[in-house]
């Protein structure tokens, strides 16, 4: 088996370019609060707060006084209390329940392919053997587990993005990792493996999540964001 050493943690990449736009949009679509509860829905709540103050937004609702007046003493207007009225899918670029996007996503939640191994037809993956390979293949070890928010249920019923490629989960998900059936696509250790997010295949993967696991696409993301090392990018 190939490896390497990495951290068990998943990224959420936030791009700044899609954060501006989804903004722009969320605020001309109508209304003057956004809600930026449980750190902006997993985003990170100072750099979502000055991007939709700076859109046009008037005030932004959070969990408590303390985040109020931290952002007041940026000069953002902020309330602990009230009712948001700017669309937060727009606004996070988040897809509806069919999978369609009316803005990028700002989050891209991307894991790293620890190790590779050969399984043959048969061959069980994960505990509980709930997935035998059908046919030779090869799977990945990838960073990212409930414990991060990749749900349990989504073993054998999501895809990830390898390489450009849509490939399985595969097995149930462990506390840390999950596996990839990664077929005939060739994966190194540290490779990137994008579970949603970004502007590639599975962009709108969270819709499929919602159908897998009964829960809701702002839970969703906002645990897998909580739970992740958090960068952004341009």
């Amino acid at each position: 088996m190939t490896s390497a050493a990495s951290s068990a943690l998943p990224r959420a990449v936030l791009s700044r370019g899609a954060l501006g736009a989804a903004a722009d949009a969320a605020v001309a679509a109508g209304g003057s609060c956004a809600d930026l509860r449980r750190d902006a829905w997993g985003h990170g709540v100072s750099e979502i707060a000055a991007a939709v103050i700076s859109a046009g937004a008037r005030q932004v609702l959070v969990d408590d006084e303390e985040t109020v007046r931290m952002l007041r003493d940026a000069g953002i207007e902020a309330v602990s209390t009230g009712a948001p009225d700017i669309d937060s899918t727009l606004l996070y670029g988040l897809p509806d329940a069919n999978g369609t996007l009316r803005t990028g996503p700002v989050m891209r939640l991307s894991g790293r392919v620890m190790s590779t191994k050969p399984l043959r037809t048969g061959e069980p993956v994960s505990y509980g053997y709930t997935f035998r390979a059908p046919a030779d293949t090869t799977v990945a070890l990838v960073t990212g587990g409930y414990a991060q928010g990749i749900v349990r249920m989504l073993g054998n019923r999501a895809e990830v993005e390898v390489a450009g490629v849509r490939r399985p989960i595969v097995g149930r998900v462990a506390m840390d990792v999950c596996v990839v059936d990664l077929g005939g696509i060739r994966a190194l250790p540290g490779d990137d493996v994008t579970f949603f997010g970004g502007r590639g295949a599975v962009a709108g993967e969270l819709a499929r999540w919602r159908s897998a696991t009964g829960l809701g696409i702002p839970e969703l993301v906002t645990v897998a964001g909580l739970r992740a090392l958090r960068e952004w990018e341009a």
